[in-house]
C-alpha cells in the first residue's frame, strides 16, 4: 500500500461497488420474484464458476465482439494458463451441458442464473465493471413458440416488479445459409463508406461489418441507416420462423417492433433477436436482450442442440423497478439484569423457530435506552423483560406503530405476532 492509499484509505476498485443491507433486501425480492416466475415454467438454476478458460468466451462470444476485443478481465494464472472473469453467461452454460452430459439427461434444459458478470468498460450510471444479471437459457426446443413463451416470461417478470413504460423490438439476424450473402452485401457498402465511420468502425467494416449497427455514435448511426437491411436477405426458413414467432407474439398480445438494425453485441446469434426497453431509463433503454444461437453447441465440440435465452441487468432492473420490502415482525428484546438476558434467549430461540425475526443485543441498557435503540433500528416490535416478568411468568411485547401492548406467555405472544404478520 503506497502513502495515498494510506492517506484515502481502502475504497471500493473504480467500477463496483458495495451493495449494503437496505438495498440488498430489494436485490433480494428482485430475485426472488425471478426465481419464483422461472420455475412455473420448469426452469431450473445452474450455478457455474466465475472464473474460466480464456479460450470459452473466444470462441463462444466471437473475437469480434467489443466484449473480446475490449472488454474481458483476463489474465495468466500461477500454472501459465489464460483464465478470464466471465464477462456473460451463454458460454459457460453451453460448456456445462457438453462437459456433463445434460442434454442426456430427461429433464428439460432450461435453465436459469443470477450472479456477476466482470467487462472493462467506462463506469456510468446504472453500468459497473462488475454488474449482475439475471439470465435465462433454453436448449433442443426450436420451435418459435418458445422463442415467443421466454419474452412473454420476461414481461411477466417486468410486470411483476412494476416496470412501465416497455417496448419490444424484435428482428432475425438469418442462419449460416443466408448471412454470409448478407454480410457481403453489407462488407461492400460499410467499404465504400469509411471515411463517415468511426475508427473502429471502419476496424468493424473488413472484420465484422454486422457490429457496426452497435456503434453509438450518431455519425455511425446515421451512416449504417442507408446500409441494407438482414430481412431483405433472410432464406425462407429464417423468413418462416420469423413470421411464427411474431405469429405468437401477437397470440400473448405482446406489443412489438420490428427493428432491423437490431444485431444484439454477440457473434452467436441466429435468427431470433429481441430487446425489451424502456422510456424510464434515458438513452440507455434497454433492460433486457436475448436471441437464438443454434449453432454454439455444436461448435464447441457438443450435440446438435439449438439454444435461445436472455439477460436482464440487475442494477438497471432495480433503477425503474417499483418495489419496497414487505414489512415483517421485527422483535427488540429490552432486558433488564442477568436472569431477563437468559429468559430473553430462551423465547427469541422460541420466536425465530416459528419465523419470527429476533433481535437480543448484548449490551446494559435502561428501559427508556432500549426503547431509543428499538426507534432507530426500525423494530416494529418490542418484548419487555423484566422483574415482575420473570415473577410473573408473563411477558409483555409493544407495538411500535400503534403503542398497543400485550400480555402472555412466550406461546401467547408467538400467535399474537404470527397472526398480525398475515393481515
Amino acid at each position: 500500500m503506497n502513502k495515498d492509499q494510506l492517506k484515502k484509505g481502502l475504497t471500493a476498485i473504480k467500477g463496483t461497488r458495495d451493495i449494503l443491507p437496505e438495498e440488498a433486501q430489494l436485490w433480494q425480492i428482485v430475485e426472488a420474484m425471478a426465481k419464483s416466475i422461472f420455475e412455473l415454467y420448469a426452469y431450473r438454476e445452474l450455478r457455474a464458476p466465475v472464473i474460466e478458460p480464456t479460450e470459452l468466451f473466444e470462441k463462444g462470444t466471437g473475437a469480434s465482439s467489443d466484449i473480446v476485443t475490449k472488454e474481458m478481465y483476463t489474465f495468466n494464472d500461477k500454472g501459465g494458463r489464460s483464465v478470464t472473469l466471465r464477462p456473460e453467461y451463454t458460454p459457460s452454460v453451453v460448456r456445462a451441458i457438453i462437459e456433463h452430459r445434460l442434454d442426456l439427461q430427461g429433464f428439460p434444459l432450461r435453465f436459469y442464473y443470477i450472479g456477476p458478470m466482470f467487462r472493462y468498460d467506462r463506469p456510468q450510471k446504472g453500468r459497473y465493471r462488475q454488474f449482475h444479471q439475471i439470465d435465462v437459457e433454453v436448449f433442443g426446443e426450436k420451435d418459435p413458440a418458445v422463442d415467443a413463451e421466454i419474452v412473454e416470461m420476461a414481461h411477466r417478470l417486468l410486470n411483476k416488479l412494476g416496470v412501465g413504460n416497455v417496448m419490444t423490438l424484435v428482428n432475425s439476424v438469418g442462419c449460416k445459409s443466408c448471412r454470409p450473402t448478407y454480410g457481403q452485401a453489407l462488407r461492400k457498402v460499410a467499404l465504400e463508406s469509411l471515411d463517415k465511420l468511426c475508427p473502429d468502425c471502419q476496424r468493424k467494416a473488413e472484420l465484422n461489418p454486422l457490429r457496426i449497427f452497435d456503434c453509438k455514435l450518431e455519425t455511425c448511426q446515421k451512416t449504417a441507416s442507408t446500409f441494407p437491411l438482414i430481412t431483405d436477405f433472410l432464406c425462407a426458413e429464417c423468413r418462416e420462423h420469423f413470421e411464427k414467432f411474431l405469429s405468437y407474439l401477437d397470440f400473448y398480445g405482446i406489443s412489438y417492433k420490428i427493428e432491423p438494425t437490431l444485431v444484439r453485441g454477440l457473434d452467436y446469434y441466429t435468427k431470433t433477436a429481441f430487446e425489451i426497453v424502456t422510456g424510464d431509463l434515458g438513452s440507455q433503454n434497454a433492460i433486457c436482450g436475448g436471441g437464438r444461437y443454434d449453432d454454439m453447441v455444436k461448435e464447441f465440440g457438443g450435440p446438435e442442440l439449438c439454444g435461445i435465452g436472455f439477460a436482464m441487468g440487475l442494477e438497471r432492473l432495480l433503477s425503474v423497478a417499483k418495489i419496497s420490502p414487505a414489512r415483517k415482525n421485527f422483535v427488540y428484546f429490552a432486558y433488564m439484569g442477568e436472569e431477563a438476558k437468559k429468559e430473553s434467549l430462551r423465547v427469541a430461540r422460541y420466536l425465530r423457530s416459528k419465523g419470527i425475526e429476533c433481535l437480543v443485543e448484548f449490551k446494559d441498557r435502561g428501559l427508556k435506552a432500549h426503547f431509543s435503540r428499538a426507534n432507530k433500528i426500525g423494530a416494529n416490535w418490542v418484548l419487555i423483560i423484566g422483574e415482575d416478568e420473570l415473577s410473573q411468568g408473563k411477558l409483555q411485547i409493544k407495538d411500535m406503530v400503534t403503542s398497543k401492548q400485550h400480555q402472555g406467555t412466550a406461546e401467547e405472544l408467538a400467535r399474537i405476532l404470527t397472526d398480525k404478520r398475515s393481515q
